[in-house]
């Protein structure tokens, strides 16, 4: 669906982060297909559904990915239609507050009464009407003032794998504002990952919300954020917005600047600092898919608690994970006894097998295969699968 171009829609500008490398997700991700690329879920890409979750709300040209140099052709190859210079490459990871400040000067540098909202690349909002209708009243709120805004979404169990958002008073519309449909927060504090008690706590009190990694502000506001909060991040912002006119030089000015700039999250860098902070309650289903585990959440199990996208057949198996990523001229049945609890994924070049319970592990798992001359392929390699299937 193509945005209506409007004086609003001209405004409004979408920084998608796409850098990630997504280890999580070995071996259907790879450093050159992440998890953001890959389509696990459906017939598209991660970061396809999230450019389209945002396509009705403005124009495509103002749509932004921020990924990085060994990604970039296939994000430009997978997003067709958005201009090659919107895809954007970091020639390093410098953590979010970098990324952001990369992509507040490319938004200034088109237009300084710009709002833009930063998202991620790779989560799952099965209800986009519901996420729409709450990022259109984000892009209101933060045009008309100083706010910093957040999606927070509502605790659905006391996970331990999020940061999280003490929220306090509801918000009324700011003056000349329509009453939203989207309740407004002040946000109270952010708070790192807990422990489970302390998810409990916060989950059983009602006052806390997800930290989605979701921020909606105004080139201004963000700008005067990072001038308050992170000097040296602003001094960059004001070099990279003169060199962001041109894409040829903003490249040079990042391939010479960006691996001096230090590392630190957006969070840490401005959002635990600010006080202008609104928490937009985020009444849409959602899910980051952290890891295996989460893709119980998406596939219906079988009476054994089996949720397989394969061709899968088992005796006493319950409660397991199975994926087959390989073309389905190239599958062959994956027969599993007696196993539960367990993650089974299938790929050309590599299988898999894990207990769900140390599934965080993979990610020391794929830091040993890039240690090991003879297998490091599997971790780069783009030939694990010769087609992703659609689910």
């Amino acid at each position: 669906m193509k945005a209506p171009t409007t004086a609003q829609s001209r405004d409004r500008f979408v920084i998608i982060m796409a850098g990630g490398r997504g280890a999580r997700f070995w071996p259907v991700s790879r450093e050159q297909t992440p998890k953001q690329l890959i389509k696990l879920l459906g017939d598209t890409s991660f970061l396809q559904q999230a450019v389209a979750r945002v396509a009705p709300l403005l124009p495509s040209e103002n749509i932004f990915v921020i990924t990085n140099e060994v990604q970039a052709p296939e994000v430009r190859k997978q997003l067709p239609k958005l201009p090659k210079e919107n895809v954007v490459a970091e020639p390093v990871g410098r953590d979010t507050c970098a990324a952001v400040t990369l992509g507040a000067a490319i938004v200034g540098a088109r237009s300084t009464t710009g709002v833009m909202a930063v998202l991620p690349a790779d989560h799952v909002i099965p209800e986009e009407k519901k996420f729409q209708t709450v990022l259109g009243d984000c892009f209101d709120l933060a045009s008309r003032g100083q706010a910093i805004v957040t999606i927070g979404i509502k605790p659905t169990e006391p996970a331990t794998g999020y940061g999280y958002i003490h929220t306090g008073n509801v918000l009324p519309p700011p003056p000349g504002a329509k009453k939203y449909k989207t309740t407004m927060f002040k946000a109270e504090r952010f708070v790192e990952k807990p422990n489970y008690e302390t998810a409990l706590e916060y989950v059983n009190s009602g006052q806390y919300r997800w930290n989605a990694g979701m921020f909606i502000w105004s080139f201004v506001t963000v700008t005067n954020g990072l001038q308050a909060h992170q000097p040296e991040m602003f001094a960059a912002c004001q070099r990279w917005f003169e060199a962001a006119k041109s894409p040829g030089k903003l490249a040079k000015v990042l391939a010479k600047e960006y691996p001096e700039i230090k590392k630190v999250s957006i969070d840490y860098a401005l959002m635990e600092k600010a006080q202008n902070v609104v928490v937009a309650d985020g009444a849409f289903a959602w899910d980051d898919l952290g890891s295996w585990n989460a893709l119980a959440h998406h596939v219906k199990p079988d009476a054994e608690g089996n949720c397989a996208v394969a061709d899968f057949l088992h005796v006493d198996a319950a409660r397991n994970i199975i994926y087959d990523a390989r073309s389905k001229d190239r599958r062959t049945p994956i027969c599993i006894v007696g196993l539960r609890d367990s993650i089974i994924v299938q790929t050309d070049d590599a299988t898999l097998v894990a207990h769900k319970s140390q599934s965080q592990k993979i990610k020391d798992l794929v830091k040993k295969l890039a240690e090991d001359a003879k297998l490091k392929r599997l971790v780069r390699s783009e030939e694990h699968t010769s087609e992703l299937q659609s689910h």
